[in-house]
C-alpha cells in the first residue's frame, strides 16, 4: 500500500475491489427475477454495469498524469490501456480508491484507448473508452531529491523532496497522493511539509539497517497551480547502511562513535565558544569535504574582523546548513577535551577527524547535548528534533 505505511511492492500495480453493490431483491414484475414452475421466485444474476468514470470517454486536455477511475457493481480487472500505435501502458491499482495508475507520465498530446472488464457472481463485463491528453504545456516546473540512485545511506535521513517552483497550497494534498515511498521491511512513516517548495518524508523510528527503499515521485504533468504543470516524475532507489550514531557531550567534552550498538572509539573534542555556541539537537550527515575553505564572510563576519576567519579545513563532516561541521582542527588538539574554542564545528585532533570522516555516511545520526542553544528543525535536516505527532500534522493530508 502506497502512503504513510511504506510496503515492498515497488511499482509493481496491484488490482483493488471496486465498488460492490449487492443484487436488489426481485420484485413483482422486475427483471431480476422470473417465475419457477412452483410459482417461487429465483434470482437472474445479470453482469455487472462498468463504465470508465474518470476521464471519461472521448475526453480530450486530459492531464497526463490522470489517474483512471471505474464506476462499476463487481471487481474490475484486465485493465489494458494501449496508445495509437498499439503499445500497451503499463500501471495498476494504486490502493483501496480503486484508481488506476500508469507506472509511468503519459505522453503529451496523445490518444489512448482503455479495456476492463468486471466480475460478480460468475458473470463478466466489459467497457472501452478513449481519451486524449493535453498539448505540451509552457510552464514546467520539476523536484530535486537528496538521495542518488542505489546510494546506501545512514538510519536517520529523511528522503526531501525540493521542489524548483512552490506549489499551490490547495494542491499540496494532490501532490502528496503521488508520492510514494515503499519499504522492504515495511516501515511506517509520513510527509511533513516544511515550505510551499518542500516536503519530506520521515520514518516514525530510525530506519533498520539493510532496509530497501523505492519512491515513486508521480508528479509528471500534474497541475501544481498558479499555471505550472510537473515536469517529469522521479523514481528512485536506495538502501539504509549500518547503524551509526555520534553522541556528543559538551559537560564532558567527548565524541563517541557508535555502530550498530557496539562502541568504536571516543575521543575528546571542542564546541563552539560561548559568542559562537554549537547547536545541541539530533542531527543528520548531509555531507562529506575532504578538504574545504571556511569563510566567516559567508555568514556576514568580514575575514579582518577580529573573531574573522578564512581557514583550510580537512576531513569536514556537515551537519547543518549554516556551516556546522565535525573536522579536523590541530590548531585546537591542546583544548580539546578541556574547554571550547571554535566558531561553532566540532573541533577534533586529525587522526580522530580521519577516522571518523572515513566511517561516516549521509543520513548517520549526531546528537549534540548541552550547548547553549538548540538546533532549529530547518537549519540541516533536523527533522528527529519535531515529536511524531507533531510531524505527522505537517502532512497535507493529516486527518487527525
Amino acid at each position: 500500500m502506497w502512503g504513510s505505511t511504506a510496503t515492498k511492492k515497488p511499482f509493481r500495480w496491484l488490482v483493488v475491489v471496486g465498488a460492490v453493490s449487492a443484487l436488489a431483491l426481485a420484485s413483482c414484475g422486475g427483471d431480476d427475477s422470473s417465475s419457477s414452475s412452483n410459482g417461487e421466485f429465483s434470482k437472474v444474476v445479470k453482469p455487472p454495469k462498468l463504465s470508465v468514470a474518470s476521464p471519461p470517454d472521448k475526453a480530450t486536455d486530459v492531464l497526463t498524469s490522470t489517474e483512471l477511475q471505474f464506476t462499476s457493481q463487481g471487481q474490475v480487472k484486465d485493465v489494458k490501456v494501449v496508445d495509437a500505435q498499439g503499445q500497451p501502458v503499463a500501471g495498476g491499482f494504486t490502493g483501496s480508491d480503486g484508481k488506476w495508475l500508469p507506472s509511468q507520465q503519459l505522453a503529451y498530446g496523445a490518444t489512448y484507448t482503455v479495456t476492463a472488464k468486471a466480475t460478480r457472481k460468475g458473470k463478466t463485463s466489459e467497457t472501452k473508452s478513449t481519451f486524449s491528453t493535453m498539448s505540451e504545456p509552457t510552464k514546467v516546473f520539476g523536484a530535486d531529491i537528496n538521495v542518488e540512485q542505489d546510494e546506501t545511506v545512514g538510519v536517520g535521513l529523511p528522503l526531501v523532496v525540493e521542489f524548483v517552483e512552490p506549489v499551490a497550497d490547495e494542491k499540496r494534498a494532490e501532490v502528496e497522493r503521488r508520492l510514494f515511498i515503499s519499504a522492504n521491511p515495511s516501515t511506517e512513516g509520513s510527509w511533513h511539509w516544511f515550505s510551499d517548495s518542500q516536503v519530506r518524508w520521515r520514518p516514525k523510528e530510525h530506519w533498520k539497517p539493510g532496509t530497501k527503499v523505492d519512491f515513486r515521485l508521480a508528479i509528471g504533468g500534474m497541475d501544481l497551480g498558479n499555471g505550472y504543470y510537473g515536469k517529469r516524475d522521479r523514481v528512485g532507489q536506495f538502501t539504509i547502511g549500518s547503524e551509526i550514531i555520534s553522541t556528543i557531550d559538551n559537560s564532558s567534552k567527548t565524541m563517541t562513535v557508535t555502530q550498530d550498538g557496539v562502541e568504536l572509539r571516543s575521543f575528546p573534542i571542542s564546541l563552539g565558544k560561548p559568542k559562537f555556541p554549537t547547536s545541541s539537537g539530533t542531527h543528520v550527515v548531509i555531507e562529506k569535504r575532504r578538504n574545504i575553505t571556511m569563510d566567516s564572510s559567508t555568514y556576514g563576519l568580514p575575514v579582518d574582523s577580529p573573531d574573522g576567519y578564512r581557514t583550510e579545513v580537512e576531513f569536514a563532516v556537515r551537519y547543518t546548513w549554516q556551516g556546522e561541521f565535525v573536522h579536523s582542527a590541530p590548531w585546537s588538539v591542546a583544548d580539546q577535551g578541556v574547554t571550547n574554542v571554535s566558531h561553532g564545528c566540532v573541533n577534533a585532533a586529525p587522526e580522530n577527524a580521519s577516522w571518523y570522516f572515513e566511517l561516516a555516511q549521509k543520513g548517520d545520526l549526531v546528537t549534540i547535548s548541552g550547548t547553549e542553544v538548540d538546533v532549529d528543525a530547518g537549519n540541516g535536516w533536523g527533522d528527529w528534533n519535531i515529536p511524531w505527532e507533531e510531524y505527522k500534522k505537517g502532512s497535507a493530508l493529516y486527518a487527525g
